[in-house]
């Protein structure tokens, strides 16, 4: 995958992922996801790495977050990880062949699992995963297309189950 500066075609979003320690996520997401180094420098500081990786079929940027850019309290950041936070902001959603297999293999990476693999109402086999630095993943196959009638039908079976508990 070729890539000209740091986004392949105009429209594409490009996530870039924030965390404690660049290098070390590239060897997960590497195991976990056969992600493949497409470009690597050190960061202008010299304290942490730039990184674009390809994962599946798709450009992801990885850097490690930057004091300065944090400032003197996380609160405050401007870029910070996950871990910094103490949680994550978003979920990066993205559809594979075999979502069972993708979560176990992430798991067995050392990823956490959050939601096991599911059949949801909407029809897809879904299920959430947290990198070890804090980003969480949806692992998502479209088992199913519905109508908007059917996915009604079955949100609403879905949140009867669902009165009183909590995810």
């Amino acid at each position: 995958m070729a890539v000209k500066g740091s986004v392949p075609a105009v429209g594409v979003i490009v996530p870039h992922l924030v965390v404690r320690d660049a290098a070390e996520a590239v060897e997960f997401y590497s195991r976990a996801f056969s992600a493949t180094v497409l470009f690597r420098s050190p960061s202008p500081s010299g304290n942490g790495e730039h990184i674009h990786l390809k994962i599946w079929d798709s450009l992801v940027q990885v850097s490690t977050e930057e004091p300065r850019q944090r400032g003197e309290r996380a609160e405050g950041a401007l870029l910070a990880s996950p871990e910094t936070l103490s949680g994550s902001t978003c979920v990066f959603q993205v559809g594979v062949a075999d979502v069972d297999e993708a979560f176990k293999r992430a798991v067995d990476q050392g990823a956490v699992p959050v939601l096991p693999p599911t059949d949801m109402f909407w029809g897809d086999r879904y299920s959430w995963i947290s990198d070890p630095f804090g980003h969480v993943w949806a692992l998502s196959k479209v088992e199913e297309v519905l109508s908007k009638e059917e996915i009604e039908e079955r949100l609403r079976g879905f949140a009867a189950q669902m009165k009183g508990q909590t995810l």
